[in-house]
């Protein structure tokens, strides 16, 4: 068994939907569609993936605004974030009409919330769930140790790290969490952020001026 991803960015604020697949099974996951379901759809069959659920970092709206009508026309569950994040969640189309979203997307209603040492399985891989609050109060990060990749949200960026400037936001928290569970995970781990290009625990540890 092997993971594979392939990053989709979409919507207008380029956020990084990742397509994670098990080699073996063909079947994977959608992680943070925050919009566009039609390609993301498209990009699954392209590589003949079976989707079987829907992940979800954090309640903002560009990583969550397609999750309800794919997850509705699929057929699949949606798993996370934290439930610390459900005031987010609830404010959809609050969010929609603060960003100046357009359309009011389709509520979302996770199936199970994540905490803490939970795990999650993507086909015959399993995943686990490191609750890492900060940008928001539920935000987690999914790690797969085969392959050695970390699907990270908006906690960490190659250069910088979240933002911490909305509601229930807390910059020593995202600090806190980058460092006491994401840098554990080692200097060879690669991370997938929410926006912008892949980098490694180890380039980050060294360079990171927000980790300093």
């Amino acid at each position: 068994m092997a993971l594979s991803v392939v990053v989709i960015p979409v919507t207008p604020y380029q956020q990084n939907c990742s397509l994670a697949w098990d080699d073996a099974s063909m079947t994977g996951a959608l992680i943070d569609p925050g919009g566009e379901g039609d390609r993301l759809v498209a990009a699954a069959a392209d590589k003949g993936v079976a989707i079987e659920k829907i992940l979800l970092t954090h309640g903002h709206i560009d990583h969550i605004a397609g999750a309800g009508p794919l997850a509705r026309d699929l057929g699949v569950p949606i798993e996370g974030p934290h439930a610390e994040d459900a005031f987010w969640i609830d404010q959809l189309s609050a969010q929609a009409r603060f960003f100046g979203w357009g359309e009011t997307p389709e509520a979302v209603h996770p199936d199970r919330w994540l905490d803490q040492g939970d795990t999650v399985t993507v086909g015959g891989l399993t995943m686990e769930v490191l609750h890492c609050p900060g940008h928001t109060p539920g935000h987690i990060a999914f790690f797969e140790p085969g392959a050695k990749v970390a699907f990270v949200g908006d906690v960490l960026f190659a250069g910088s790290v979240g933002r911490t400037d909305f509601p229930r936001s807390d910059p020593r928290a995202l600090i806190e969490a980058i460092k006491g569970r994401l840098l554990p995970l080692g200097d060879d781990v690669s991370f997938i952020p929410g926006h912008g290009p892949a980098s490694t625990i180890g380039h980050e540890r060294q360079t990171n001026p927000f980790l300093r």
